[in-house]
């Protein structure tokens, strides 16, 4: 920040941290309103009432408006990186209107940045053959994800989440049916966006690279939701001294980034213990990573790594779906306590099993498969005849193995 002689900044920059501060200001406020208030309001309720008062709180009876959550944070990021001098101001109001509520993603991502759509929205779009193709194949495959994979294995893990399984391997089983579904019915929404934009003309960022693949948690955020993922490491994290700091506060930085960042997913203490529990994994491998170092020449280390952070990651998706936190702690003991090998008497009459269980392995062998490609065979991948069989048996499988009914999106809800 540039002073002058008797070291007060000038008006203008002080006009710019004024502006910045309203505009954080106005868009946290919002959110706040909309998505938080209730929940400050329970939560100062509860701890009065523990303390012996008997408050008398009003609570807001109002709709959460569409992709609050991703457009908050996609207008947060055009004001700050404006403010830092990394973009210029853009000036067309219709067009950053486009830029805030651009239809693909408005509703669950990825969350663009101004620096790599706006300048798409201002030039001239010229769609080819093969961006259309390319488009289409990115839309079916999002389909197939959702309506073929998530939305089949979604029954078998609503039915376990909705009640108190008697038995910790029918818990197991449901909560990884959950991790698969979470990640067909994400990712495969960010296909279908990525894909409708690419027929428009459009090109948005990748926000999933073979998450379930990660064998740490540095890996596991640099592959999983990508766009919320770096928009916290650089408007949270590195705001709040990154690792620049000491060990103890680069540590706290971790924690409250990510803490934050499962309050962001929902105005519940759930999602605040999700948060947690991926902090402490990251400050865990922070503090042991020099150990880590040592084994590097253990071999298959990095299939059990990969293995064995599938199945931390598996574990703290409990809190994020299940009902309550009580039942997040019941499922828990369930998973590590209770394993009683007997079925739950529920019924699971609208549960294909051999249909879950088959597409369960077959994500686990198209992970692995894609893994392989992209290693050894990338280009084999590329060609005409190779995609057009695999779009070919994508559409087949939607027409013949969508579910029946409706489930909707997992993150239409933030």
């Amino acid at each position: 920040c540039i002073r002058d002689r008797v070291g007060q900044e000038p008006p203008r920059s002080r006009k710019r941290k004024l502006l910045l501060l309203t505009s954080l200001v106005v868009n946290l406020g919002l959110l706040g309103v909309f998505k938080y208030f209730n929940f400050f309001v329970a939560s100062a309720a509860g701890f009065l009432s523990a303390l012996g008062f008997e408050p008398h709180m009003t609570t807001l009876r109002i709709v959460l408006p569409v992709g609050i959550s991703f457009y908050t944070f996609q207008t947060l990021s055009y004001t700050i990186d404006l403010y830092r001098g990394k973009i210029p101001t853009e000036r067309n109001l219709l067009t950053f209107a486009l830029y805030v509520g651009f239809f693909p993603q408005l509703v669950a991502g990825p969350i663009e940045r101004a620096k790599h759509l706006l300048p798409q929205l201002s030039k001239v779009r010229i769609v080819t053959w093969s961006d259309f193709g390319s488009g289409m194949y990115l839309v079916f495959g999002g389909l197939f994800k959702k309506v073929v994979i998530a939305d089949n294995v979604a029954n078998f893990a609503n039915n376990m989440f909705a009640g108190t399984p008697e038995s910790g391997l029918y818990a197991l089983l449901g909560i990884y049916a959950f991790a698969i579904q979470i990640y067909c019915d994400f990712s495969g929404y960010s296909d279908i966006a990525r894909g409708t934009a690419r027929c428009l003309g459009f090109d948005l960022m990748l926000n999933f690279n073979l998450p379930y693949f990660a064998t740490n948690p540095s890996d596991f955020w640099r592959r999983w939701h990508i766009s919320l993922s770096s928009w916290l490491r650089d408007y949270l994290y590195i705001s709040l001294g990154g690792n620049r700091v000491g060990p103890g506060r680069n540590y706290y930085n971790l924690m409250m980034t990510m803490i934050l960042g499962g309050l962001w997913h929902g105005a519940h203490y759930r999602f605040v213990l999700w948060g947690l529990g991926h902090g402490l994994l990251l400050v865990a491998y922070r503090v042991g990573r020099p150990l880590g170092r040592w084994l590097d020449w253990l071999p298959g280390r990095r299939v059990v790594g990969t293995v064995f952070f599938f199945s931390l990651v598996t574990a703290l998706w409990v809190p994020f779906r299940a009902a309550t936190t009580q039942a997040t702690f019941t499922l828990w003991r369930k998973m590590f306590v209770s394993w009683e090998t007997g079925f739950d008497p529920v019924d699971l009459s609208n549960v294909n099993m051999p249909l879950v269980l088959a597409l369960i392995a077959a994500v686990l062998v198209v992970h692995i498969g894609a893994a392989v490609a992209r290693q050894r065979f990338s280009q084999l991948g590329q060609l005409l005849p190779v995609r057009a069989v695999r779009l070919g048996a994508m559409v087949a499988a939607v027409l013949q193995l969508s579910h029946d009914g409706q489930v909707p999106f997992v993150y239409f809800q933030f």
